[in-house]
């Protein structure tokens, strides 16, 4: 207890709908941490999770769900693929006094801070929303922060997304529209593994699950309306590119998978789909639609396009276990030895030639 007003407690089962009426209310807060998506990724990926929250009475002030994962040499809680985010939730407080604001959650970072450095993962990483920008208790104790990037688009006013895409971007959306391309949403399955197979295979982009899970995991999410598949169509139906959108309560949606047909990526169908899905989630009521990621590379280009604002997120991580990183750092050299020899071969044939 890093202060006697405040209590810091993991949550029993009976208390979900409060934690997730509690994220659905926060700006930092995400469908990422709400107890039916982590019960959907679990199902797929046979993680689990609980939630620490810091109350003060019955008011929950903030909290994190900790989604935990295993490997042989022990326990340990990241983002993942399908898991952007997993950091911190805070209240949204609206205080007059800046510097008391500012004290009440320092409290509460505090208090987690100090709990958080007591559970025995072997590693421990958060992903904090961008509303997370003072991390000072974290710090100040050990743990190291550097920035993330993410592009959101606002989409409560239409006309001024519209004005912020790129020209060009613009331009193949009317483009796709004459030619009657057209924007559906339904469950596809089949259609959108194998765009996104067959993105993996020409592009090198990861694959985010197995066939088998990522079903698993779409229907479950699909089953309480909480993710939908976006497909570009063709006149005669023909499915030419795809998106996966996490919806939920929260007023943000989420972009996690896109992948497209390579021989129609020319005609613009991408962006085509990106502008009909805003039209989509604006009119279904949501605020925005965060693109999930912004790493330096092509795709990313692509996506400052689009007309959202970069914003940075805060990475928290503890120190290692010593244990965990050891046995992590002999795993890594042993993948290596073993390939060794076909690189050395192939280096020894190649200067031969």
């Amino acid at each position: 207890m890093a202060n006697s007003k405040l209590t810091i407690r993991y949550l029993s089962e009976t208390e979900y709908d409060r934690w997730n009426q509690f994220v659905t209310s926060a700006s930092t807060g995400s469908i990422y941490s709400t107890t039916s998506y982590l019960d959907a990724l679990g199902a797929a990926t046979g993680g689990k999770f609980q939630l620490l929250g810091v109350s003060k009475g019955d008011e929950l002030l903030g909290g994190v769900a900790l989604y935990e994962e295993s490997k042989l040499y022990g326990r340990f809680v990241t983002g993942r693929l399908l898991l952007y985010y997993n950091g911190i939730v805070l209240k949204d407080l609206q205080l007059k006094s800046p510097s008391e604001q500012t004290s009440r959650y320092l409290a509460v970072l505090t208090a987690l801070m100090e709990e958080l450095n007591t559970v025995s993962y072997g590693r421990l990483v958060l992903r904090n929303r961008h509303g997370i920008t003072d991390v000072r208790p974290f710090v100040g104790n050990g743990w190291s922060a550097h920035p993330s990037y993410s592009y959101v688009v606002d989409i409560g006013d239409l006309e001024s997304a519209w004005n912020l895409m790129d020209q060009n971007q613009r331009r193949l959306v009317e483009r796709c529209r004459d030619k009657g391309i057209r924007c559906a949403a339904d469950d596809d399955f089949e259609s959108f593994y194998g765009m996104h197979l067959e993105t993996h295979q020409r592009k090198g982009a990861p694959l985010y699950l197995p066939e088998v899970a990522f079903r698993r995991y779409f229907q479950k999410l699909r089953g309480q309306n909480l993710c939908r598949l976006y497909f570009a169509r063709l006149d005669d139906g023909r499915p030419v590119a795809v998106q996966l959108v996490l919806l939920g309560d929260h007023p943000v949606t989420h972009t996690v998978c896109a992948a497209a047909d390579a021989e129609y990526l020319r005609l613009g169908t991408t962006p085509f789909l990106r502008w009909s899905v805003f039209e989509e989630l604006s009119r279904l009521g949501y605020r925005a639609n965060d693109l999930t990621d912004a790493a330096i590379n092509p795709v990313t280009r692509f996506k400052s396009q689009l007309g959202g604002e970069l914003v940075c997120n805060l990475v928290l991580k503890r120190p290692d276990k010593f244990v965990f990183a050891s046995a992590e750092k002999f795993v890594t050299l042993a993948k290596t030895s073993l390939r060794a020899p076909g690189w050395v071969y192939r280096r020894v044939r190649n200067r031969g030639n």
